[in-house]
């Protein structure tokens, strides 16, 4: 008998983080390999999130804090969400975990029973159907093609909702696509969530400030009529550069954050003193770098886009947020590397292209739809200038 759990057989590694473990260790052993793997900013945290941490150690803010946060970072997310989305919380609306994922799977185990499904958009971010798993329940994934940008339709979403449905999860800007949902797409879901009022939503809002072409970032929970059954997850690591610091939050009704709390007590007790000094300042400092920032995302987009699509075989579409791109590699499917290895899949792609000319990519299938694979353009833009060109050699080098 395996003295490993049957919850846990179910899942698989997390791939995005395991492709990022490959990078490193190919250039620990000395070979040449740019990733683009990783989900995370290359700008540093600010300097006076910086000096807020250093001042918290200075004074001795080091000691347990109340399990799901501190009254002053709470406070702090009221008054963001207030300032930034018009949305109105109590402290007692707030959870903050050790980072989104964190928050998001101390939801799932707070809320799911065994038969109860949780819809998924596809392309989806890697985590959600395993942590769904974890929790006993049944991830539903609703593919969301190309040709409708990514994104769900309120046809789609109608079509999926059966009387065991308690989660709709909706993520915008989107990982790995980088799609964003308009206010009067959301609104169009939300006529059909008004109909099903059994179906909890799960906004992951994380990328909320990564946006370009003038976006205008909407969340659902900013719909009247559905507040009372939104759990909005946003945090400091994308925004702010702060994914190491770990400090993940959510707003939403008093008795699922009462029950977030609930499991946290009981397992990590509360994020780091310090990460939550630091998301104080985050919060409640000065915002400017963040559109300079993004700006900048938006320049290495433009590039990426552009040049993948210049290469016989890649398409790929302009994202408006996050600092991804989904491109389609299925004109390149069936064909030989230089090692005379033939391309079945997106799989066989990546794994290709890390081992010929030293990219380290995502597989599509990872998140949910085959024949793409997704890249992240939170590098430099020398590293890009190089990535784009050994991605364009290897690909004319097919046959």
């Amino acid at each position: 008998m395996s003295i490993i759990s049957d919850s846990l057989k179910r899942i698989k590694p997390s791939p995005t983080i395991a492709v990022t473990q490959k990078a490193r260790e190919l250039k620990a052993a000395g070979k040449d390999v740019i990733g683009l793997g990783a989900g995370e900013p290359d700008f540093d945290t600010p300097d006076n999130i910086k000096a807020a941490a250093i001042k918290a150690i200075n004074i001795g803010d080091t000691k347990y804090t109340a399990v799901d946060g501190t009254v002053e970072l709470k406070k702090a997310i009221v008054e963001k969400f207030k300032r930034e989305n018009n949305l109105t919380y109590k402290t007692e609306e707030i959870t903050v975990g050790a980072g989104g994922k964190h928050v998001i799977y101390n939801l799932m185990m707070a809320t799911l029973n065994k038969g109860d499904e949780v819809l998924i958009p596809a392309p989806y971010w890697v985590s959600y159907p395993d942590i769904v798993l974890l929790a006993g329940a049944n991830p539903l994934v609703i593919e969301c093609s190309e040709e409708q940008n990514f994104k769900l339709t309120a046809k789609d979403l109608e079509s999926k909702i059966t009387n065991n449905t308690k989660w709709l999860i909706l993520n915008s800007p989107s990982n790995p696509t980088g799609a964003c949902y308009s206010e009067q797409e959301i609104k169009n879901l939300s006529q059909v969530l008004k109909r099903n009022p059994h179906v909890n939503i799960l906004s992951d809002d994380i990328y909320e400030h990564v946006i370009y072409n003038n976006f205008k970032f909407f969340t659902i929970a900013q719909v009247p009529e559905l507040k009372s059954r939104v759990v909005t997850m946003n945090g400091v690591s994308k925004s702010y550069a702060m994914t190491g610091w770990r400090i993940g939050y959510a707003a939403g009704p008093e008795e699922i954050i009462k029950a977030i709390a609930k499991i946290q007590s009981q397992s990590t007790t509360n994020p780091s003193s310090i990460s939550q000094a630091a998301a104080v300042e985050a919060l409640n400092g000065v915002q400017d770098f963040i559109s300079i920032r993004s700006k900048a995302f938006e320049e290495r987009r433009d590039f990426v886009v552009n040049f993948l699509n210049s290469i016989d075989g890649i398409n790929c579409l302009k994202p408006d947020g996050a600092f991804y791109v989904f491109p389609s590699c299925k004109g390149l499917i069936g064909k030989k590397d230089k090692n005379g290895k033939k391309i079945e899949n997106d799989t066989d792609f990546v794994q290709s292209l890390l081992e010929n000319n030293g990219i380290a990519v995502v597989q599509g299938s990872a998140f949910g739809l085959k024949g793409f694979f997704r890249i992240s353009y939170a590098t430099s833009m020398d590293n890009l200038e190089k990535a784009m060109k050994r991605i364009k050699d290897f690909c004319e080098s097919l046959s």
